[in-house]
């Protein structure tokens, strides 16, 4: 694994844009409800779920919304990125064996301020799942080592 910063500030663009896709799968639920201990039986109890709004099971929220971290880590800015904020609107439910597309897309880039504000998208077959906005630092090439 390259330790070397590859991409930089100076390298960015309004409208540029990237994206991971991940199927959630029952075990992604379990997993996240046991590291977030976020434990509401909407996503963990069937027989519960298929009472509420939903009628049946649904990801967290914030599991969908985690795959843009993901996007943002490794895509878009890249290596080097580190999350300062993030506004999101959860718009429609996440089942097990949906594959949600995480997509960012570069608003506008503060070179000076070393920011960058991305637009963020999650979408399940198109349709959008959690909306909202990032900001990332990202490194200057003017401030690395030589």
């Amino acid at each position: 694994m390259s330790t070397t910063q590859e991409r930089f500030i100076e390298d960015l663009a309004t409208g540029m844009t990237a994206a991971i896709a991940k199927t959630i799968t029952e075990a992604d639920i379990v997993l996240f409800a046991a590291v977030s201990t976020d434990i509401n039986p909407v996503h963990l109890d069937e027989e519960f779920a298929a009472q509420t709004i939903f009628g049946g099971r649904i990801a967290h929220g914030m599991l969908s919304a985690s795959i843009i971290s993901a996007v943002l880590a490794n895509k878009l800015p890249g290596p080097g990125a580190i999350y300062m904020s993030q506004t999101m609107r959860f718009v429609a439910p996440v089942r097990i064996g949906d594959t949600v597309t995480a997509r960012v897309t570069v608003k506008d880039v503060l070179t000076e301020k070393k920011r960058v504000v991305l637009e963020t998208v999650c979408s399940v077959r198109g349709k959008p799942v959690v909306e909202g906005e990032a900001t990332v630092m990202f490194p200057s090439r003017s401030g690395q080592k030589k």
